[in-house]
């Protein structure tokens, strides 16, 4: 595991992930509910190799909700800490060992813990409080995570300023985290094979 103290957002934090399987994509790697491999694998291989080709962001684009996320992030962070009287650690970037898939996670907590942040719409919120558990979605982020930081348990975190805020504490599953492992290293594998035969 090797972590990079970069400002996420910054120029230097794109630059370190260009290229890279990073968390927040996991779920076009492996399906969520089962951890098979995905249909949108081979579209995400495309993005990544593109990206290394022309050393830019191939997918940049931030909806409003986005946006105002990013904005309240901090807020979020804060409630966090003061809810439960921690610390978050912030850093840019947690990669493998090889360099090879990483992550950008919100927060680092304890030596055992970690953070999602999610500043959804207030609807999507009242979803997560009616369906309760970890949103599927979220699985192979959340998954990812844990297997990348070597963490026991990853905080998810869906907040709103004017709402109760939704969380929920995740433990790792070992048995979708090999299967992850097993399909990230064959993404790996077959990115660098397919980028070898277009790089000058």
């Amino acid at each position: 595991m090797k972590i990079l103290n970069l400002e996420q957002g910054s120029d230097e934090w794109f630059s370190a992930r260009l290229g890279v399987p990073t968390a927040s994509r996991f779920k076009d790697i492996i399906t969520p509910a089962k951890g098979d491999k995905s249909a949108s694998y081979k579209g995400y291989m495309y993005e990544l190799i593109a990206e290394r080709l022309t050393k830019d962001r191939e997918n940049f684009f931030k909806s409003e909700w986005m946006e105002r996320g990013n904005e309240i992030e901090p807020l979020a962070r804060a409630s966090y800490e003061f809810m439960h009287e921690v610390e978050v650690q912030q850093v840019g970037m947690i990669f493998n060992d090889a360099m090879t898939i990483g992550i950008s996670p919100d927060g680092l907590v304890g030596d055992n813990g970690g953070l999602e942040i999610k500043c959804p719409k207030p609807s999507t919120i009242v979803k997560y409080m009616l369906d309760g558990g970890l949103p599927l979605e979220y699985k192979p982020q959340v998954m990812g995570s844990l297997m990348i930081s070597g963490r026991e348990w990853w905080d998810f975190l869906a907040f709103h300023p004017l709402m109760d805020f939704y969380q929920i504490r995740v433990y790792r599953d070992e048995e979708y985290i090999k299967k992850m492992e097993t399909h990230l290293n064959d993404f790996v594998d077959e990115l660098e094979i397919n980028y070898s035969k277009l790089k000058k």
